[in-house]
C-alpha cells in the first residue's frame, strides 16, 4: 500500500491505525489485526444469539416440522458462511471497512445509500433486542426484589450498552470471547429443558406432522439467512480485524461453526415452545420453560447478556461507521448516537404477539434491499476489479470514485424490484438480476467508465 493511501486514511481522519486503543476506531486501512481465528470464532458466536432467530422459529409453527426446520437452518447458515467469506475478502485482504469498500461500486457520495440501508435494520434490531434484555432484567428484579419497572431497566440497559460500545473492537473482542462460552452453555441447557418439559407436545405438534418441502420451506431458509443478511453486507467491518494468515476455508469453517449453533438452538427453542404453548414472547417462553427459581434467574440473565454481545458487535459498528463517514464524527460519538437512535424504534411494539408476522415481513423487506447491494459488491470486487484494489482511489474524495456511480444505483434498483416481486425469497431472487445488471452497466454506461479502474 502506498504512502499516499496511508496519509489519506479517510476524509475525516488521517493515518493508518497501528495500535488501536479502546474506542479508537477509524475508516483507514487496518494494518494491525487484533483477532486470531479463535477470537474471531468466539466473537461471532457471542454476536449471533439473536432474539430475531427465536421469533423466526416461532413463526414457523404450523408450517414446518422439526426436521424441516433443522434442515432449513442448516441451509441458511451454510449460505451465510459462504457469503460472509466471499464478501469479507476485500476487508480481510486490504483492511478496509464496508463504507470504504462500497465507494468503487456506488461512489463516494453514493456509498451513503447502502450504508443507510444497512444502518436502519441495525438500529431497529438494537432497540428490539435491548427491550428484550431489559424485560429479562426486569423479571429478575421483580422475582428477587419485587421491583417491577421495565422502562427503568430499558433506559439503564441501553446506556450500559452504549458505554460498552464506545470501547471499540478491543472491548468488543473481550466481551464476546468471555461471553460466548457462557452463552452456548446456557443455550444448550435451555434447549434440553424445553425438550424435557414439553416433549409430548413437541412430538405431537412438530415431529409427527407432515410440514412441507415446497416454497414455504425455502422461504424459511431465507428468513433464517435474512436475520444475518445485514452482517453479510458489512462483513468487511469485522474481517479487517482478522489476522491475514487465516485462510478462506478456515473463515467458512469459523462462520459456520459460530452461526449454526446459535441459530439452531434459538430457532428450535422458538419453534418448540411456541408450538407447545402458543406463546411467542421470548421472556414468557423462557420463564415458562424453567421451573427452578435460581435457574430461571440464570436463564434471564443469559437473555440480557446475549443481547449485549449481539448488539455491540452487529448493531452498533455498521451505523457508527456510517455516521463517521457522513458527519465526520469520532467512533465514540457515533456509537452514542446509534444508541440514542435505538430509543426511537418503539421496540415495545415489536414484541407483541401480533408482531411476529410483522418481524418476518420486516426481514423479507430489508433483505430485498440488502441482497442486491451484496451482489453488486461481490461482482465489483471479483469480476470488475479481479480482487485488486487501488486504495489511493478509495480514499481520494475528489478522485475517479467521487460522486455517484449510477451503475450501482440502477443495478440495486433492478435487484430490489425483482426481490419485492418474489418477496418470500427476496434475498435469493435479487442476486442474479442485480449482479448481472451491474456488470453490464459497468461495461456500457459512459458515466461508469471512470469507476472501472
Amino acid at each position: 500500500m502506498s504512502t499516499t493511501a496511508e496519509q489519506m486514511g479517510n476524509q475525516h481522519s488521517v493515518g493508518v491505525v497501528e495500535q488501536k486503543g479502546m474506542g479508537e476506531e477509524s475508516l483507514a486501512p487496518q494494518k494491525t489485526r487484533i483477532m486470531g481465528q479463535w477470537s474471531y470464532l468466539f466473537a461471532w458466536l457471542g454476536g449471533c444469539v439473536s432474539i430475531g432467530t427465536f421469533t423466526v422459529g416461532s413463526g414457523l409453527v404450523g408450517t414446518l416440522n422439526l426436521l424441516q426446520t433443522v434442515i432449513a437452518i442448516a441451509i441458511g447458515c451454510t449460505v451465510i458462511g459462504i457469503a460472509l467469506t466471499i464478501n469479507g475478502a476485500a476487508g480481510h485482504k486490504y483492511g478496509i471497512p464496508f463504507m470504504v469498500q462500497a465507494r468503487s461500486a456506488f461512489g463516494f457520495s453514493g456509498s451513503r445509500m447502502p450504508a443507510l440501508v444497512r444502518s436502519v435494520p441495525a438500529i431497529v434490531w438494537f432497540g428490539f433486542q435491548s427491550w428484550i434484555g431489559a424485560g429479562a432484567l426486569n423479571l429478575v428484579s421483580a422475582t428477587l426484589f419485587g421491583f417491577d419497572n421495565i422502562v427503568f431497566f430499558f433506559i439503564g440497559f441501553q446506556f450500559l450498552q452504549i458505554l460498552l460500545s464506545i470501547m471499540g473492537f478491543h472491548g468488543i473482542k473481550w466481551l464476546e470471547n468471555i461471553g460466548s462460552v457462557f452463552i452456548i452453555g446456557s443455550l444448550a441447557y435451555m434447549f434440553f429443558s424445553v425438550i424435557d418439559k414439553y416433549g409430548e407436545q413437541i412430538s405431537t405438534n412438530l415431529v409427527n406432522v407432515e410440514g412441507t418441502w415446497g416454497a414455504p420451506f425455502w422461504a424459511a431458509t431465507m428468513l433464517f439467512l435474512g436475520v444475518y443478511s445485514t452482517m453479510m453486507l458489512n462483513v468487511s467491518d469485522y474481517s479487517r480485524e482478522l489476522e491475514t494468515r487465516v485462510s478462506k476455508f478456515r473463515q467458512v469453517v469459523i462462520y459456520a461453526n459460530s452461526i449454526l449453533p446459535a441459530t439452531l438452538f434459538m430457532g428450535l427453542i422458538g419453534l418448540m415452545v411456541s408450538g407447545a404453548t402458543g406463546e411467542v414472547d421470548p421472556i414468557k417462553v423462557f420463564s415458562s420453560a424453567v421451573d427452578n427459581k435460581p435457574l430461571l434467574i440464570i436463564t434471564l440473565l443469559f437473555i440480557a447478556f446475549a443481547q449485549v454481545t449481539t448488539n455491540v458487535l452487529n448493531n452498533v459498528i455498521p451505523p457508527a461507521y456510517a455516521l463517521m463517514d457522513v458527519f465526520g464524527l469520532s467512533f465514540k460519538k457515533s456509537a452514542v448516537a446509534v444508541g440514542l437512535l435505538a430509543f426511537c424504534t418503539f421496540p415495545w411494539e415489536l414484541v407483541k404477539d401480533e408482531s411476529a408476522a410483522g418481524l418476518s415481513l420486516f426481514i423479507q423487506t430489508y433483505s430485498a434491499f440488502l441482497g442486491p447491494i451484496f451482489a453488486i459488491l461481490v461482482v465489483d470486487y471479483y469480476i470488475v476489479r479481479k480482487r485488486t484494489l487501488d486504495l489511493e482511489k478509495f480514499y481520494d474524495e475528489k478522485g475517479p470514485y467521487s460522486g455517484i456511480n449510477w451503475a450501482g444505483f440502477i443495478a440495486a434498483f433492478v435487484g430490489v424490484v425483482v426481490a419485492l416481486i418474489f418477496s418470500s425469497v427476496s434475498w435469493y431472487a435479487s442476486l442474479i438480476p442485480a449482479g448481472l445488471t451491474y456488470y453490464v452497466l459497468m461495461n456500457t454506461l459512459p458515466s461508469a467508465a471512470r469507476f472501472k479502474g
